[in-house]
C-alpha cells in the first residue's frame, strides 16, 4: 500500500491517515513510519542550500518546505517509528526517481531511477562506500512520546540528473505485508561545486561564496574611454525561480533527464533558452530604440521579475507562451548567470570593451569608407559593439581530449550567430582563446575574433575598382575584459585570460595559429594586403594624427572633439579630410549623423594644427535616447604620399550617480527608510521619472515614482523596506524617465539582530 504525505507542517512530512493508522496498530511488530523529518535547517547548512525559498520554515506563500541538496553530498533524513529498525526482521529501501517526466521515461540504465537498500552503519562494506548511491543508517534514539528517531543519510551519485526528484520509502517487516511511504513533495538536486568528484567543483571557498552562493552581481557598461558598473539582482533564491531554472531546461530546452547531470549539455542548452529566437526561450532582443509594448532593457535591474513573468505561461502550450520583452545582451547575461547560479554551476558575468561581431568567420572586423571619409553603411554586416556582455561557468570538459582547458568557459546568451542551427554559445574554453585554438568546441572561433580580431579599414573607390586598404588596428579589438572581483564591489581585469599582450610574439603567433586553424577563403588576400601595407606604411610616417576627447564630459554638458595633426617632416604637406560624429546604439548601430566636418589646410615643415568640432547639447540630445553613446570617426588623406590615415572611436557622456543613504541602523525584519538623490544634469526638467529597486531578499522589484525635476535641479525620494536577511546586504537603485535614463547607485550595510550592537560604521558607499 502507498501512503501519500499530508502538507501541513513545514518541517517534517506526516504520514498515513486514521483507516491506515488503525489497521497498522493491529499489526504488532511491524515496523511503522509515523513520520519523515526532511532535516531542512540541517541539510541547508550542510549544502550551502537554506537562502532558496522553498527551503523556508515557514515559506512566505504558505506552502509547505522543499528540500534543496547538492549533488555528490550526503543529506540527512530522520525517520520517526513505533520502534527501532532491526535488520534481521525488517527490510527497509528507498526508490528514487525523477519527479516530472512520466513513469513511461523513468528508466535504471539512464539514471532516472535508482533503488538503494538501508544499510546498518557497521554493515556498509568498502565497495559500498565506492558506490554512487547508498542508503545508510546514521543512529537511533527513542523520544520521548514512545517513538524512535532513525538519522538516515542518503549518498548521491556527483553526476545524478538535476531535477526534482521523489522518494519512495519501502518497508517490510518478516511476516507483514510491504508498506510504501510516499513523500508528497518531491525534492531538488543541484550541481555542487563543493563536491570533487562534480565536474563543477571549484576549489576556492571564497569563489565558491562569490560564484554560486551570492545573489547580487555587478555589470560593467560603457565604452573603453568611460565604463561604469551597476548592480543587477540575480535572485537566484526567489520563489520560483529554481522551478522556472528547471522547467526553462527540461520543458523548454528539451534536455531530458539523463543528461541533466552534464554540466556541458546543460550550459550549451541554458544559452540557448534565454534568448526567443528559435525554441520559445524568455527574453526577446531588441536594440531598434523602440520598446513600445514591453520594457526598455536599460530600466531591467534584476532576473527575478523576468522569470517569475515568464514561469507564469507553464501552463499554456509551447506554441502560446510569449517572450518577455525586452532583452539586450547586459540582460541576456544577467538572466544565465542566475540560471546557472540556481542550478548550482559557478558562474560569473564579463564585459568585453571594443568587443567584435565578425559575420564572416575571417578574424577580422572590416569597416568601408568612401573617397571623402564617409561610412559606408551597409557594405558590412561586420561590427564593433562598445561593450558586449556574456558569462562565464567553471567546468571540467569531460568531452575534450586534454584536461588543460578545465576551468572558466564562455557561453553567451546573446542570439548573435547561429551554433549548431540554434542561437546559443558555448562552453568555449577561455585558454583556448587565449592560444588562438579556434578549432575547439564549442564556438572558440567567434569568441577569439570578439577579443582578438583585427580591425580593417577599406576605402571604396567606385563600382568595378579594388577597394585600398587604409588601415589596420590589431590593439583595437578586446579591451579592459571585465568581471566583478571577489567578495568586494570592484572591477577584476581579466583580459590576460583571453588574449596575450597587444603586439606580442605570443599574440602575433596566436592570431597567425587562428587565421590557419579557421580557414577562412578571405584569409589569404588579407595576409598579402596587410602584409603590403606594413611595408607602405613604414615609407610613409611624415605625418601623425591624434584624435583627442574629452572623457570626463558630462551628458548634458557641450564637448569639443580635437584632431591634432603633425608634420614631422622638413617639407609641406597638404591635407584634406573630415571628422564624423554619430549617435549610435553600443552595438555600432547607427542612429542618427550629428555632425560632418570637413577640412582642408597647409602644414609647414615640423609644425602642427588641430582641427576642432563642438558639439552642442541640442545637436546631439532627443528625448528617450537610451545613452549618450557616439561613435567619432577621422579621415585624412595626404596629398602627394599613399599616406592615408583613418581613425574610429567609441565615446559616451557621463551621467549622475544614484545616491542611496540609510536613515538608521538597518535591523532584521524592522523597517528602514533609504533616500534616493542625484542631481539632475540636463538643462530641461524631468517629468514622469521612476526608480526601480532591487535589494537582496526582497521577493519584487520596488517601482517609486518620482516628483517633477527642474533643469539642473536635485531629486530627493525616500521609501521603506524590510530586511529579511541578517548579515552583508546590498540594495540597488536605477532611474528611468523619458528625458534621462540608465542613472544607478547601489549600497552595501550589515543588517543585525534586534539585540545586536548597531552602526553604521560598515556601511559602504559605491558610485
Amino acid at each position: 500500500m502507498e501512503v501519500t504525505v499530508p502538507h501541513e507542517l513545514p518541517f517534517a512530512f506526516w504520514l498515513g491517515n486514521n483507516e491506515l493508522e488503525n489497521e497498522l496498530e493491529n499489526r504488532e511488530g511491524e515496523l511503522k513510519i509515523e513520520r519523515i523529518d526532511t532535516c531542512v535547517k540541517e541539510n541547508g547548512t550542510q549544502h550551502h542550500t537554506d537562502k532558496f525559498e522553498m527551503m523556508g520554515t515557514p515559506r512566505g506563500n504558505g506552502m509547505p518546505s522543499q528540500l534543496v541538496v547538492r549533488r555528490g553530498q550526503e543529506f540527512l533524513l530522520k525517520f520517526h517509528c513505533n520502534r527501532p529498525i532491526d535488520p534481521e526482521v525488517d527490510a527497509v529501501s528507498l526508490v528514487l526517481e525523477v519527479d516530472g517526466i512520466g513513469k513511461d521515461n523513468i528508466y535504471y540504465g539512464h539514471g532516472t531511477v535508482v533503488f538503494l537498500m538501508l544499510q546498518s552503519g557497521d554493515g556498509v562494506t568498502e565497495e559500498d562506500q565506492d558506490m554512487d548511491w547508498t542508503a545508510t543508517l546514521q543512529a537511533s534514539h527513542t523520544l520521548g512520546n514512545g517513538l524512535t528517531e532513525v538519522t538516515v543519510a542518503i549518498k548521491t551519485s556527483p553526476n545524478a540528473s538535476v531535477s526534482r526528484w521523489h522518494m519512495i520509502v519501502n518497508v517490510k517487516s518478516k511476516g507483514f505485508d510491504e508498506v510504501r511511504y510516499s513523500l508528497g513533495q518531491s525534492f531538488y538536486l543541484l550541481f555542487n561545486p563543493w563536491c570533487p568528484e562534480d565536474p563543477v567543483f571549484l576549489d576556492d571557498e571564497n569563489q565558491r561564496q562569490e560564484y554560486v552562493l551570492e545573489d547580487m552581481t555587478m555589470i560593467w557598461k560603457g565604452s573603453a574611454r568611460n565604463f561604469y558598473p551597476y548592480k543587477w539582482k540575480l535572485g537566484q533564491y526567489e520563489e520560483n525561480v529554481l522551478d522556472c531554472s528547471l522547467w526553462l531546461l527540461g520543458d523548454v530546452a528539451r534536455v531530458s533527464a539523463t543528461y541533466r547531470g552534464n554540466p556541458v549539455k546543460v550550459c550549451r542548452a541554458l544559452s540557448g533558452v534565454v534568448n526567443s529566437i528559435d525554441n520559445y526561450g524568455v527574453l526577446l532582443g531588441n536594440w531598434s530604440g523602440d520598446y513600445r509594448g514591453g520594457t526598455n532593457p536599460t530600466a531591467w535591474t534584476g532576473s527575478v521579475k523576468i522569470l517569475q513573468k515568464f514561469y507564469q505561461q507553464k501552463k499554456l502550450k509551447r506554441e502560446e507562451r510569449k517572450p518577455i520583452l525586452y532583452g539586450q545582451c547586459f540582460v541576456f547575461s544577467g538572466v544565465l548567470g542566475t540560471l546557472c547560479r540556481a542550478l548550482g554551476i559557478p558562474c560569473r558575468i564579463v564585459t568585453n570593451f571594443t568587443s567584435a561581431h565578425d559575420t564572416e568567420g575571417s578574424m577580422t572586423i572590416d569597416k568601408y569608407v568612401d573617397e571623402e571619409g564617409n561610412n559606408k553603411i551597409g557594405f558590412s554586416k561586420d561590427s564593433n559593439w562598445n561593450f558586449h556582455v556574456w558569462n562565464e561557468v567553471w567546468l571540467k570538459r569531460h568531452d575534450l581530449d586534454s584536461e588543460m582547458y578545465d576551468g572558466w568557459q564562455v557561453i553567451d546568451g546573446t542570439p548573435q550567430e547561429l551554433s549548431d542551427g540554434i542561437f546559443k554559445l558555448g562552453p568555449a574554453p577561455v585558454l583556448a582563446i587565449k592560444n588562438g585554438r579556434v578549432n575547439m568546441l564549442y564556438d572558440c572561433d567567434f569568441v577569439f575574433s570578439e577579443v582578438n580580431a583585427n580591425s580593417v579599414v577599406w576605402r571604396y573607390r567606385g563600382p568595378g575598382k579594388s577597394h585600398e586598404l587604409v588601415s589596420i588596428d590589431t590593439t583595437e579589438i578586446g579591451r579592459f575584459i571585465s568581471t566583478k572581483a571577489v567578495g568586494v564591489d570592484e572591477r577584476e581585469d581579466i583580459t590576460n585570460n583571453y588574449k596575450y599582450d597587444e603586439q606580442s610574439a605570443e599574440e602575433k603567433q596566436t592570431m597567425l595559429r587562428a587565421l590557419k586553424l579557421g580557414k577562412s577563403c578571405l584569409t589569404k588576400h588579407y595576409l598579402k594586403l596587410a602584409r603590403g601595407k606594413d611595408q607602405s606604411n613604414a615609407k610613409n610616417d611624415d605625418v601623425e594624427f591624434e584624435l583627442q576627447l574629452n572623457d570626463y564630459a558630462r551628458f548634458g554638458e557641450s564637448f569639443i572633439v580635437h584632431l591634432l595633426i603633425r608634420n614631422i617632416s622638413d617639407q609641406v604637406h597638404s591635407i584634406k579630410g573630415r571628422i564624423n560624429l554619430d549617435h549610435i546604439v553600443y552595438t555600432g548601430k547607427h542612429i542618427k549623423s550629428i555632425a560632418s566636418h570637413p577640412f582642408s589646410i597647409t602644414i609647414e615643415p615640423n609644425g602642427q594644427e588641430v582641427i576642432q568640432v563642438q558639439i552642442l547639447f541640442d545637436d546631439y540630445y532627443e528625448p528617450g535616447m537610451d545613452e549618450a553613446i557616439f561613435k567619432v570617426s577621422s579621415f585624412a588623406a595626404v596629398k602627394g604620399t599613399n599616406h592615408g590615415y583613418y581613425s574610429q572611436k567609441d565615446y559616451s557622456l557621463r551621467k549622475p550617480t544614484v545616491h542611496l543613504q540609510l536613515a538608521s541602523d538597518p535591523i532584521l525584519r524592522s523597517s528602514l527608510k533609504i533616500t534616493a538623490a542625484f542631481r539632475n544634469p540636463l538643462p530641461v526638467p524631468i517629468t514622469d521619472g521612476l526608480f526601480h529597486i532591487e535589494c537582496s531578499g526582497l521577493n519584487k522589484t520596488l517601482s517609486i515614482p518620482a516628483d517633477p525635476i527642474d533643469a539642473r535641479g536635485n531629486c530627493e525620494e525616500t521609501f521603506m523596506i524590510i530586511p529579511s536577511v541578517k548579515g552583508p546586504t546590498q540594495i540597488t537603485a536605477k532611474f528611468i524617465s523619458q528625458e534621462l535614463s540608465d542613472v544607478v547607485g547601489s549600497l552595501t550595510f550589515e543588517v543585525s539582530s534586534p539585540n545586536e550592537n548597531n552602526s553604521l560604521n560598515e556601511v559602504l558607499y559605491f558610485s
